[in-house]
């Protein structure tokens, strides 16, 4: 389990393609403290550690992306040079300083606006919404693996407000209108949108 708070920006060095899969070799500053077969939140998307290493002075890890998450997600758009960001999983009795986000996106949204607004910034993102993945204004969603607060959901649009600290610390910084999100919907949501419909809705 996540909590939607990045750790670190992580830096693609490496696309290895291996019949359907791909690995990825990326670099950042908590690389060197990760193990093998640890879980770690990249962009939202929960993967495992397959090699920890260094180069050069610089400590590497390297996770693997099978054709299911290639199709689901937007890592397949990653070049050499992009940034990721990146969370390990949250401790037993460490604090959910975010929201509860299982690493596990749901779907893919499109920035379609980017307004700066004194000093914060507006993200706007076009999506298919289905019965189950719910928005609700004020209510909490996983973009890229950020926890932010859903703003003005609207058919098909939504919006998030990014403040400064998250414009600097996360990959938002590099987000352009017609690139592509990962996004998780609350869980919440969907467990209870998933009971009403078992029991059945008034």
């Amino acid at each position: 389990m996540f909590t939607g708070i990045i750790e670190a920006l992580g830096t693609v060095q490496k696309i290895e393609k291996d019949r359907s899969n791909i690995h990825f070799t990326i670099t950042s500053a908590i690389s060197s403290a990760l193990k093998v077969d640890q879980s770690v939140s990249h962009n939202g998307t929960c993967l495992t550690v397959v090699q920890v290493g260094s180069k050069d002075d610089k400590a590497f890890h390297v996770v693997t992306a099978v054709d299911e998450t290639l199709r689901r997600t937007n890592l397949g758009s990653w070049e050499v040079g992009s940034l990721v960001n990146l969370e390990r999983c949250l401790p037993m009795g460490g604090r959910l300083d975010g929201h509860i986000v299982q690493g596990h996106v749901d779907a893919v949204a499109e920035c379609t606006e980017v307004l700066e607004t004194g000093g914060s910034w507006r993200y706007t993102f076009r999506y298919k919404p289905t019965p189950e993945h719910l928005l609700v204004d004020k209510g909490s969603v996983c973009l890229n693996g950020v926890s932010l607060t859903v703003v003005d959901p609207h058919d098909v649009l939504f919006s998030v407000a990014i403040i400064p600290f998250t414009w600097e610390h996360t990959n938002f910084r590099t987000l352009r209108v017609g690139d592509a999100v990962n996004i998780e919907f609350d869980i919440i949501g969907k467990y209870v949108t998933r009971y009403l419909d078992f029991v059945g809705r008034p």
